[in-house]
């Protein structure tokens, strides 16, 4: 396979991975919301409560899977592609006896795309005065159609696969073969394919063990922050020039924060690192395995704090273990690599540029560990009239929202009164967005969701100089 072809296959794959993670990401305040209740109140959690236990099952079966439906939905089609989305995937729900969250990722954007097709149409044929009546009933319509049709196939299918595969990961836990997943999830989320793996298949099988038994160490392969740790942890004491200055700070957003991507252009620097999170990796899945631990729902970010809130009663010990374990084996193999290398340090902020090349986007957190100098692309615009600001990015929960903390202190410093100053995702723009920020990268997606506003490009979200700019000219 040419490096063309290679290149092409990993975006795709990158690209699919972005959906999914699009679909979960927004509604993972469900899923903690499930996961405290049922560490809390089921008949083994530190506060058995049968009564408020009986939260957990309704939540699983219909409430999670609805939203991810919904969301889904929305995604391709706004919130009429969402209620779509969620009446389709209503009909996988009661089509089966599993959590439906591989068959609401399939039935929401298809029920969002299908009814984007359907008022496509009619647009431009219907008499005026009946545009509600027929949008009502298209939608209805075609709803119900394909709840039938996912209730009848759909339901029955995705449970099969989902037997399959949970049969697969059964088997390699009890052959004691689990470590050697490390091998393809820790490459993998250096090269940004983590989403595809973890939202698509790791987490869907994870939620169904942790309705069987109240855990699954499903949860803690990909979201175990030791091997990450373990090799900033070496960069502190035996890296140079740079990326030893900045490797400190990464250990705190890295290891309390959860935003693993921070260490991903460390990595990238020497690639012969990849054996520490490797190997860093494969130790603590093996001691999670030592002491039977798991979580009861996905921590996210993966950050220590996270692991701590979702591990059940009496498993604490068990996941801090992991994590210990992980850090040690990465970092004692970082730390050979890196004081045996020859080789001069290779430019952090190149590193980072490489990182982001593989992810296809700006990262979020990498301005942490670069000196990057920003720029944008705003032309002249009356700003007096300015009442919403809108920071937008592919999931509109990380760089988006860091950006938007800065630019909202900026703003309430300054005494500027009535502007408010969010975030979300392009998908997720708001009509009534007045001047939208976003990565030059992502500028032309944004201007085509809402041409009416006003567009700026930074390279930075979280040090660019417009942000001074439009401030003054905010005032």
């Amino acid at each position: 396979m040419s490096n063309e072809n290679k290149n092409g296959f990993r975006v795709k794959i990158q690209r699919f991975g972005s959906h999914l993670s699009g679909m979960i990401m927004p509604n993972i305040g469900a899923f903690i919301a499930w996961g405290l209740i049922t560490a809390l109140f089921i008949e083994t959690g530190w506060t058995p409560n049968a009564k408020l236990a009986e939260l957990v099952g309704p939540m699983i079966t219909y409430l999670l899977p609805l939203l991810i439906g919904y969301t889904g939905g929305k995604m391709v089609y706004a919130e009429r592609g969402g209620v779509v989305g969620a009446i389709a995937t209503m009909g996988v729900v009661v089509g089966a006896d599993i959590p439906m969250f591989l068959g609401a990722m399939v039935m929401g954007p298809l029920g969002g795309f299908l009814i984007k097709k359907v008022d496509d149409l009619f647009r431009g044929k219907i008499k005026a005065g009946f545009e509600m009546l027929v949008n009502n009933f298209s939608a209805g319509i075609l709803g119900a159609i394909i709840a039938i049709i996912g209730f009848l196939y759909v339901g029955p299918i995705v449970e099969g696969l989902s037997s399959i595969l949970s049969s697969g990961v059964q088997w390699i836990v009890d052959a004691k073969l689990l470590p050697l997943a490390s091998i393809f999830i820790e490459p993998a989320k250096v090269l940004f394919l983590n989403n595809a793996i973890n939202q698509g298949v790791l987490g869907p099988i994870g939620v169904e063990q942790a309705k069987e038994v109240g855990k699954s160490i499903l949860f803690l392969l990909e979201t175990n922050p030791g091997p990450g740790l373990g090799v900033l942890l070496a960069y502190c004491l035996f890296g140079k020039g740079t990326s030893k200055q900045t490797a400190p700070g990464a250990v705190i957003i890295h290891f309390l924060g959860g935003i693993h991507e921070i260490y991903f252009p460390y990595i990238l620097m020497k690639p012969m690192l990849l054996l520490a999170v490797i190997g860093g990796g494969m130790g603590g899945v093996f001691t999670f395995t030592l002491f039977n631990s798991g979580l009861v729902a996905t921590p996210s970010p993966g950050s220590i704090i996270a692991l701590m809130a979702m591990a059940p009663k009496g498993q604490h010990l068990g996941v801090i273990a992991g994590v210990i374990v992980a850090t040690i084996i990465s970092f004692v193999i970082a730390a050979i690599i890196l004081k045996t290398s020859k080789e001069k340090e290779e430019d952090i902020n190149a590193a980072t540029e490489k990182m982001e090349a593989l992810k296809g986007k700006k990262s979020s957190v990498a301005s942490a560990i670069t000196a990057t100098t920003a720029t944008s692309e705003a032309t002249e615009f009356d700003y007096k009239n300015v009442k919403k600001i809108i920071f937008a990015c592919d999931a509109g929960m990380g760089s988006s929202a860091m950006g938007a903390s800065i630019m909202r202190n900026k703003v309430k410093k300054a005494g500027i009164e009535g502007v408010d100053v969010t975030n979300t995702s392009i998908a997720n723009l708001p009509s009534d967005a007045d001047l939208v920020i976003t990565h030059k990268d992502l500028t032309a997606r944004a201007v085509e969701k809402l041409p009416a506003a006003q567009h700026v490009s930074v390279e930075n979200f979280m040090n660019s100089p417009k942000y001074d700019e439009i401030v003054e000219k905010l005032k």
